[in-house]
């Protein structure tokens, strides 16, 4: 397949030796590589959308899940995210210093984090650790799959109907771990 796949996408030539290689390879790609842009001038073109905060009950903040570096979709190859300074685990809530203050959260403490959704079910995730983290005010950060569980099943984006995972609210309560 690979072979196949190197006679017709551009950057893939020899694809089957340099896959073997010790620290892998990167893929060509034109706008990263030679600041070309597939567009009508040549540029990279950017639009704003409106992105509305929703108003949050008091002591609620905004959780969106996320990958880690060491994964791909939900196979996780290691407990590092070097994107962001982890280190040896993945159960931690990122959350800006301004917002664990107000809400009496030591940075290395441990909580649980609790979903609160229309129906009124206590969905939870325990033992996370606290790590202060330049997340926007009012908002969380925390990987999945483990956080998945906050996630309700009727909760979907307007458009494209798929979970919800980056907008979560959650309370943050001291954990039995701590």
């Amino acid at each position: 397949i690979r072979d196949r796949i190197a006679r017709v996408v551009p950057g893939f030539e020899d694809f089957n030796a340099r896959v073997a290689r010790p620290g892998g390879f990167a893929l060509p790609h034109a706008p990263r590589d030679e600041r070309r842009f597939p567009t009508a001038t040549g540029k990279a073109n950017f639009t704003a959308a409106p992105v509305e905060f929703p108003e949050l009950p008091e002591g609620r903040l905004l959780l969106q899940t996320l990958r880690s570096h060491d994964q791909y979709n939900t196979t996780i190859y290691g407990l590092d995210d070097r994107y962001r300074g982890i280190r040896n685990g993945r159960r931690v809530v990122l959350v800006h210093p301004e917002d664990a203050r107000r809400l009496g959260v030591a940075d290395g403490s441990y909580v649980d984090l609790v979903g609160e959704w229309k129906d009124g079910v206590e969905r939870r995730a325990s033992g996370f650790r606290v790590v202060h983290y330049p997340t926007a005010r009012g908002c969380a950060a925390s990987y999945y799959p483990e956080t998945n569980v906050l996630v309700p099943l009727d909760a979907t984006a307007d458009t494209s109907n798929t979970p919800a995972s980056k907008s979560v609210v959650v309370r943050l309560e001291q954990s039995a771990t701590d």
